[in-house]
């Protein structure tokens, strides 16, 4: 059922030109906590470590481009990592690329085609990407003396034809899951997009089985991260977390099975919806399919009232369309939802990273994820959760966790220390800056080799780490089933 007080609005509050946030211009429409606050959290000698990296970077002048001010992870770690960057002395700009529903709609099909799907990019396409690029130019330029622009994902990719980058250091930041083997295939698409990122002078990926290895760029690994002090990842006491529940009528007596994230087709929301029919034949618990839109992913629309009719009869399924007019209020909303749940799952068909793997986990949750994409960095089969392998087996494996929660607690706790370890702002953000000063001294003087790949990540054998034998919490047989 969709709930009715659901209501969503897309509206951000970005300055004429684009510009989410500028210190500049003093404008300041969002903060983090004082940087004391994060210490508490990683820790003393990773602070030193950004601390460091930071005083040699002190007045750096740096512009981050992107698509949209609301709706997905991108987005969501600049609204962090913007302010954070501006405490720690970096002067930090944020701006959107200005564009209407046909660009989204190029810029979504060219999404989907480099992370495997199949499609042409026609010479029409091609001409509404660059037309808006060059009028979002025009409407927003580049004031001179910017030292760093980053571009992230696709939808800004052209740029560097309509600014001028003598003296600006160009970074791509690619948070897709990039299949290059049909990347290749697609002449067209492989074409397009490999003409400019050769005007680049680094690219950044999430994951090392991302990079494109044939372009000839310096290239470096920089996993996401979360802010553990936003709303969305603070802890929550109960009276906020029933206040969430009350307002969508959800049942907190009844274990909820939970999927946040937009409503988008790489997602898995059918896998999803599947696998609970199966489990609720057997165990009274309820489905919560709670997400948004972003503004530059018209499909969303489509997507949600599918799901939507496809669950009209379900009485124990839960569609909410979350609000993101005011962004406080989504992030208490997801974090409530993701607290509340028994289980969290992500069976993504395509996943860039998964951030709301990332959440859950660092909310001490088991989560059942696909094995695509860079999930697997986080997600350990039977320890930090299961892989979903068909609606039937991942049944059997969600009912075995109602049935056995302290087996679901100690894969939470397990899954809270590794975020801790590896995917917290502070310590990503300190390879985010090195990774400037690399390319601003080392790249752009031809100093690191265009076929360099610079990891900040251990580049884990993904198939040999899910088959190893781990060590349970309370020091006998674990959980890890193969």
């Amino acid at each position: 059922m969709l709930s009715d007080s659901a209501q969503i609005s897309t509206t951000s509050h970005p300055l004429p030109d684009g510009t989410v946030y500028s210190a500049a211009k003093g404008y300041r429409p969002f903060s983090v906590p004082p940087i004391e606050a994060y210490a508490r959290v990683v820790g003393a000698e990773k602070m030193e470590r950004l601390f460091g990296l930071a005083d040699k970077l002190k007045g750096l002048k740096l512009l981050e481009m992107n698509a949209t001010a609301v709706g997905g992870g991108v987005a969501e770690m600049l609204h962090s990592s913007i302010p954070f960057l501006e405490s720690v002395g970096i002067d930090v700009e944020w701006r959107v690329v200005r564009g209407g529903r046909e660009y989204y709609e190029v810029t979504k099909k060219l999404h989907n085609m480099l992370q495997g799907m199949q499609g042409s990019f026609t010479p029409e396409m091609e001409a509404t990407y660059f037309s808006t690029l060059e009028a979002s130019c025009r409407l927003s330029p580049i004031v001179p003396g910017v030292d760093v622009l980053v571009s992230h994902d696709p939808q800004p990719l052209g740029l560097p034809c309509f600014l001028d980058r003598t003296d600006t250091v160009w970074l791509w930041r690619c948070h897709l899951d990039i299949e290059e083997e049909a990347l290749r295939e697609n002449f067209r698409v492989w074409r397009f997009v490999t003409d400019w990122i050769q005007r680049y002078d680094a690219a950044i990926f999430s994951a090392a089985h991302y990079v494109v290895s044939q372009w000839p760029l310096p290239k470096f690994i920089i996993p996401p991260f979360i802010d553990p002090l936003s709303d969305k990842n603070r802890e929550l006491g109960e009276l906020e977390i029933q206040r969430v529940l009350d307002k969508y009528q959800i049942d907190s007596r009844v274990p909820m099975i939970t999927q946040i994230g937009r409503f988008d087709p790489w997602k898995g929301l059918y896998r999803t919806i599947n696998t609970f029919r199966l489990v609720r034949r057997e165990r009274k618990c309820q489905l919560i399919l709670a997400g948004g839109m972003a503004a530059d992913d018209p499909e969303g629309e489509r997507i949600l009232e599918d799901i939507y009719r496809m669950t009209r009869d379900d009485e124990d399924v839960h569609v909410l369309l979350l609000p993101l007019g005011d962004r406080k209020e989504n992030y208490l909303e997801v974090n409530a939802l993701q607290r509340a749940a028994s289980i969290i799952m992500q069976p993504s068909t395509r996943e860039g990273f998964g951030l709301v793997v990332t959440e859950a986990l660092w909310k001490r949750k088991p989560v059942i994820a696909a094995d695509v994409g860079a999930m697997p960095l986080q997600v350990m089969d039977g320890y930090t959760g299961y892989f979903y392998e068909t609606p039937h087996r991942t049944a059997r494996r969600i009912i075995s966790l109602l049935d056995r929660p302290k087996v679901g607690a100690r894969m939470g706790e397990r899954g809270r220390i590794y975020v801790e370890e590896h995917f917290l702002m502070p310590d990503r953000i300190a390879d985010y800056l090195a990774t400037i000063d690399m390319t601003m001294n080392l790249a752009r003087n031809n100093k690191i080799p265009k076929e360099s790949i610079v990891s900040f990540h251990p580049w884990t054998k993904l198939v040999k780490r899910r088959s190893r034998r781990l060590p349970s919490s309370n020091g006998g047989e674990n959980d890890f089933q193969l």
